[in-house]
């Protein structure tokens, strides 16, 4: 079973129109089908995507992937610096966890650059834009052949 969800949290939504100068142009929708692309051309049996503002719902979620998803690309959007909740929740989980922001938090506001939700994630990637979550798939796919001893 290799399906893994992509959850993002508040404003992704509207990429595309906000902060073009830090997010870009591509929007929401585009972005979305250009990871689920690449998730079938890598071999992934599903790519879910969802986006919510509402830290409770990211929780559901993270919960409910891990009963049927080999891992998890996250974009908490600003719950990366406070949300402990979340963090616990990933924390709570036996699968893989990638952390994933478009920006790079750390050439950012200062609040920006903390993330207590990394700690718990198998890894975090950041600054590189839409090919951050490429990459984040990419790196499930070695996490999960690790697991299974196929690579060192």
């Amino acid at each position: 079973m290799k399906n893994v969800i992509i959850i993002n949290g508040p404003n992704l939504n509207l990429l595309g129109e906000r902060e073009t100068g830090v997010y870009g142009t591509v929007t929401y929708a585009d972005m979305c089908a250009e990871i689920a692309e690449s998730a079938e051309s890598m071999g992934f049996d599903s790519c879910e995507t969802v986006q919510t503002s509402h830290e409770g719902e990211i929780i559901d979620y993270i919960h409910a992937a891990r009963l049927d998803k080999c891992g998890i690309v996250i974009n908490p959007g600003a719950y990366t610096h406070y949300s402990y909740a979340i963090r616990d929740a990933v924390a709570a989980v036996n699968i893989p966890v990638i952390e994933v922001h478009l920006s790079n938090i750390h050439a950012r506001e200062d609040f920006r650059h903390k993330s207590v939700i990394a700690p718990v994630c198998a890894g975090q990637i950041c600054g590189l834009g839409k090919i951050g979550y490429v990459l984040a798939l990419q790196a499930l796919l070695d996490i999960l052949a690790r697991m299974r001893g196929d690579l060192l």
